[in-house]
């Protein structure tokens, strides 16, 4: 790789982790510049994976350090969310390059409803609707699962709203987020392993700026609270929306 795809693929993971840590949404700057450096979509795909769980180690241990582990208010979720990573992963292994492209476009779309519609509500809203019942809450989180084991990019907004949904606020959210989000990663990259989608040069480019880019959105996220992650949830939501349009 040339030293400038190196440097590129580095700085855009440590700002993809921050974005990731803080809301979601990082997965729309790094996956396209991976394929922006020459790697088809689908091994784009299952590359950025290795950054993101680098990002979410990082992330859980700086939340743990801070006193705010998501640890056990994540565990009612995880076996949904992992049964559903696991499906979406081998779904999206068995598609080629140009089919991946063409859903990962489909998937930001519908992602962006949701964001748009719920992810900024506060908690304890007095209009807001009653708690989940178990069975819809764990429908909902496999949901969510099937989603980031296949496409990844906007997972965490759709687990921010679910869980402000729940009661969380954001920086609790947050720390319950990168759990969830480490399992369902930890589950989808062995399929993409054994399909051989994943470059793992430019991975190890990413581990790099994702894990730095871990512990500093944690520290933002502690220290900022909702007075910052909210503005960054906004520009992430922006952000999905230029890109469904084709601003960029």
């Amino acid at each position: 790789m040339p030293l400038f795809d190196i440097a590129l693929l580095t700085m855009a993971g440590l700002i993809a982790g921050v974005i990731n840590t803080l809301a979601g949404g990082g997965s729309l700057l790094s996956v396209p510049l991976l394929v922006f450096v020459g790697l088809p979509g689908d091994i784009a795909n299952g590359t950025n994976r290795i950054g993101v769980m680098a990002q979410n180690v990082t992330s859980m241990r700086a939340f743990a350090r801070a006193g705010m582990s998501g640890l056990q208010d994540s565990i009612p979720v995880l076996v949904p969310v992992m049964l559903g990573s696991l499906i979406g992963a081998i779904v999206v292994a068995r598609l080629d390059a140009s089919d991946f492209e063409r859903v990962f476009g489909v998937a930001m779309l519908l992602l962006l409803i949701p964001t748009l519609r719920g992810g900024l509500a506060r908690p304890g809203d007095k209009t807001a609707p009653p708690p989940w019942a178990p069975a819809v809450r764990h429908a909902v989180f496999l949901a969510i699962g099937v989603y980031g084991g296949a496409i990844q990019a906007g997972v965490g907004l759709v687990l921010l709203v679910a869980l402000q949904r729940a009661g969380f606020d954001l920086v609790r959210a947050n720390g319950i987020k990168v759990v969830v989000v480490f399992a369902l990663t930890a589950v989808a990259i062995p399929v993409f392993i054994v399909a051989d989608q994943v470059a793992w040069l430019p991975a190890a480019c990413l581990v790099a700026g994702f894990g730095l880019g871990g512990r500093v959105g944690v520290h933002v996220a502690v220290r900022g609270g909702e007075r910052v992650i909210r503005p960054v949830m906004a520009v992430a939501v922006v952000a999905m929306a230029g890109r469904m349009i084709g601003l960029y």
